[in-house]
């Protein structure tokens, strides 16, 4: 019965192994092998993993925070900006109306109001103790832009206009308004260089360290005649690897300040951007591997001639 039994068990992996492509066949071998040699390679590494990837986790975890309360400053600054109006203070001769319709044609303009000068008197008279005296307020016109850094734009476009007496906004708050946002845009892409930088260091020691361990097997994979890329490939995965768990790590600390961005957002009573943890989250993943896999790359070609 023994012997029946296994003979039917090798015909019946014959049949399967000869039912499967042999182009398939030899793929499927040489990524398992790729797969095996790639995780020989972190378990080589011992502790050092460990050092590796926390060390590259709190590197992502600083550049994910910094992103993050980019996106909600960015938000931040955009709602204030629109808060900016032009005031423009018409003369007596004009009409308010002829002179709202040809500003409202100006680009980046999204909206203008109307303030007739009976309606700033009564306002006026109603929260303040004024004399009795004729009505001195002129028209004026509110002026909403669409985004902070147009206003001065807008605003030079208005002030020559005949029959406006004078134009006039928050000149100050608009200009730091705007420096403020260049300076957090700027602030994050030098993290990015930063994460850039650090993490390639720390992949091309690692990889240096792997390469050295496996120096006799890479020589003779060599004179076996195996491909190049076969070499490679489980180096470049080691990399990626390393990326893809420090960035998971990251998302431990970087959910905390999620929950303290949308917090400020809640107090301020400006809505959080939308999907903007699913952003941080899928550009540190991209940013890990990419840098994880061309740190790899690029020890390659400096320690490893094939």
């Amino acid at each position: 019965m023994t012997d029946s039994t296994n003979s039917k068990s090798i015909k019946f992996k014959k049949k399967v192994k000869s039912g499967i492509p042999k182009d398939w066949l030899g793929e499927l071998r040489i990524t398992s092998r790729i797969i095996a040699e790639t995780m020989k390679g972190i378990l080589r590494t011992g502790w050092i993993n460990i050092a590796i990837i926390t060390t590259m986790a709190a590197i992502l975890t600083i550049f994910g925070a910094l992103f993050r309360t980019t996106i909600s400053l960015t938000e931040f600054v955009k709602q204030f900006g629109s808060m900016l109006e032009i005031s423009v203070y018409l003369k007596n001769d004009v009409s308010p109306d002829h002179l709202s319709s040809r500003i409202k044609e100006f680009d980046h303009v999204e909206k203008v109001t109307i303030i007739t000068k009976a309606e700033a008197w009564k306002k006026m008279r109603s929260e303040y103790d004024v004399a009795d005296i004729s009505n001195p307020l002129p028209d004026t016109l509110h002026v909403k832009v669409d985004e902070p850094e147009n206003i001065n734009d807008v605003y030079e476009k208005i002030k020559p206009i005949p029959g406006v007496e004078e134009v006039a906004y928050a000149t100050d708050i608009a200009k730091k308004m705007e420096m403020f946002n260049k300076v957090v845009h700027t602030m994050t892409l030098i993290v990015v260089v930063f994460v850039a930088v650090l993490t390639i260091a720390i992949i091309n020691n690692t990889i240096q360290l792997v390469i050295q361990n496996q120096k006799e097997e890479i020589e003779i994979m060599r004179l076996m005649g195996v491909s190049n890329w076969y070499i490679k490939i489980p180096l470049i995965l080691q990399g990626a690897i390393y990326g893809f768990v420090s960035a998971l790590l990251a998302l431990i600390p970087l959910n905390a300040v999620q929950g303290w961005l949308l917090k400020a957002h809640e107090y301020f009573m400006i809505p959080s951007p939308v999907l903007a943890a699913n952003i941080v989250t899928f550009t540190l993943f991209v940013i890990a591997i990419g840098f994880g896999a061309g740190g790899s790359m690029l020890s390659i070609k400096k320690h490893l001639r094939v």
